[in-house]
């Protein structure tokens, strides 16, 4: 039986981050985020530049802001099982002592799942969720990935980016889903790792058929060959992963989707519900923080 089940959290204020308190069932929607700061002028809100010899990192910073003052991006509802519900609750409650706060950062490939999981980490650890490619979006002005690179370039969007996690990263109790290709300049990490960076590792069997089955319109890396389209995707995808693999490979927590299935008696990831890979998450994310919390002791 499905059942919409929310997890109770007292409310907390923490860097400037007002969070909603939460009770009852409802389904798993990650709070946005209400910021105390000072407000931004009206002008800017109406699209202007108020901002005209302004230092242009105070400008990325309170536009940041701004869009985080609205509706977190992508807060859709995420359903799953009571018994599903109640493991999440167990195991995020055994992270969250060790967490502290600290940000929680997804890697891996483009359609490996980062944001559905991420909304359903976001959700039981009662952290708010973002995703860095609507952000650069907001930033920009540019609706989508795709029309960015096609309108800039891949450099310009991967300078937003580091720009965005920037400033995510002097943030706390985020769950933020990444680009499939942050992890491939060093500075980046550099802000990720003041959190904890979580890699969800899937086939690239699985990858390219389930980015066939959608089509490739919004994966400009992927959107520039004709032929068949699962060929092609998995042909550029086995590209890209040997280029950072290395990269993906320096998470603290790594999420195998095969390891998973190989659990469960079978090996067709394709079966692996979300919550399920939530839940492996989460006992990866604990099993580092408690390791590092002993060699700490």
């Amino acid at each position: 039986m499905e059942a919409s089940v929310g997890i109770g959290a007292r409310p907390r204020i923490w860097a400037g981050l007002v969070e909603k308190p939460h009770g009852g069932a409802y389904s798993a929607r990650a709070p946005a985020l209400r910021f105390t700061a000072e407000k931004l002028p009206q002008r800017l809100v109406l699209g202007t530049d108020p901002w005209r010899g302004t230092d242009p990192g105070l400008i990325r910073a309170a536009k940041l802001k701004a869009s985080c003052c609205k509706k977190s991006a992508g807060t859709e509802k995420v359903h799953y099982s009571a018994d599903e519900a109640l493991i999440l609750q167990q195991k995020a409650q055994d992270v969250l002592p060790y967490l502290d706060g600290r940000c929680v950062y997804l890697v891996g490939m483009m359609g490996s799942g980062k944001t559905t999981v991420g909304k359903i980490l976001a959700e039981v650890l009662g952290y708010s969720f973002f995703d860095s490619d609507k952000l650069v979006e907001k930033a920009v002005g540019i609706s989508s990935v795709a029309e960015i690179f096609q309108l800039h370039s891949e450099a310009f969007f991967r300078d937003n980016e580091s720009e965005v996690l920037r400033d995510l990263s002097s943030m706390h109790r985020l769950v933020v889903a990444t680009g499939g290709g942050a992890v491939i300049r060093p500075i980046n990490w550099s802000y990720m790792k003041r959190g904890l960076t979580v890699w969800l590792d899937v086939p690239l069997d699985a990858l390219a058929r389930r980015i066939a089955a959608v089509g490739t319109a919004s994966r400009p890396l992927l959107h520039q060959e004709s032929g068949d389209p699962y060929a092609k995707a998995y042909a550029k995808l086995t590209s890209l992963f040997e280029q950072r693999m290395d990269a993906y490979a320096n998470a603290d927590a790594r999420v195998s989707l095969e390891h998973i299935a190989l659990k469960q008696g079978h090996n067709d990831v394709t079966i692996l519900t979300p919550s399920t890979i939530a839940v492996e998450a989460l006992l990866k994310m604990e099993n580092f923080l408690s390791e590092n919390a002993m060699v700490r002791n």
